[in-house]
């Protein structure tokens, strides 16, 4: 990737998990970090921003996140295989209403880069850094109770990990028709919030850890 300079877009939403990125990307040429805001909207905003302004060949959401319970431990990685606005659409009598179902779009990004994905899980895998492929919820408000974790697992069963960016980075990137893909790595656990509980260094330590294999992979 020496060849072609700032030909990946990586969004993260806060300074200190762009940071980690920096740090584990080092001096490698071709990769471009930027600050994608909190929320979906922000991200989105932020991406076709940086994709009208410079010419990217991928497109990459990474940071911290919270784990669903016995899917993703504190300090493993999530890898999407989709990302999901679960909580876009409508409320009715007998549930809720998906974008889809309602007929106004997708709910859903599923065309994330899964060559790209298999390939880090491996080399995650081989480093004995835990780590998983699944879905990836994005949300405008995290969860805070078991009540609403229990009611996402409902919804999406597969799904391993909840932030607030994705989606909104994953639309921007399919508006250019770039290949995209989120990476996030646990920092607590989905669910009653508990800051005493939250391990961010340890996350943001893992995220630094997979810069360096998402280097090696591309």
């Amino acid at each position: 990737m020496s060849e072609n300079k700032q030909t990946v877009l990586i969004m993260t939403s806060v300074e200190a998990e762009r940071q980690a990125v920096l740090a584990g990307i080092g001096m490698k040429e071709g990769f471009h970090v930027e600050i994608a805001g909190v929320g979906p909207v922000a991200a989105s905003v932020a991406t076709t921003k940086a994709l009208h302004t410079n010419h990217y060949q991928f497109v990459i959401n990474m940071g911290i996140a919270g784990g669903f319970v016995e899917k993703a431990d504190i300090g493993s990685l999530v890898i999407a295989d989709e990302s999901i606005a679960l909580d876009l659409g409508a409320e009715a009598e007998d549930g809720f209403l998906t974008l889809d179902e309602l007929g106004f779009g997708a709910s859903v990004v599923a065309k994330t880069e899964h060559s790209v994905a298999k390939a880090l899980l491996a080399r995650c895998q081989q480093a004995q850094l835990k780590s998983c492929i699944a879905p990836i919820l994005t949300l405008s408000t995290v969860t805070g109770t078991e009540e609403t974790a229990q009611r996402l697992q409902i919804r999406a069963p597969r799904a391993a990990a909840e932030a607030m960016e994705g989606y909104g980075v994953a639309m921007a990137a399919q508006t250019f028709n770039v290949p995209f893909l989120e990476i996030r790595a646990i920092s607590n656990p989905v669910g009653p919030r508990d800051r005493s509980s939250w391990k961010i260094k340890e996350a943001l330590q893992s995220l630094q850890e997979v810069s360096k294999y998402l280097v090696e992979v591309l």
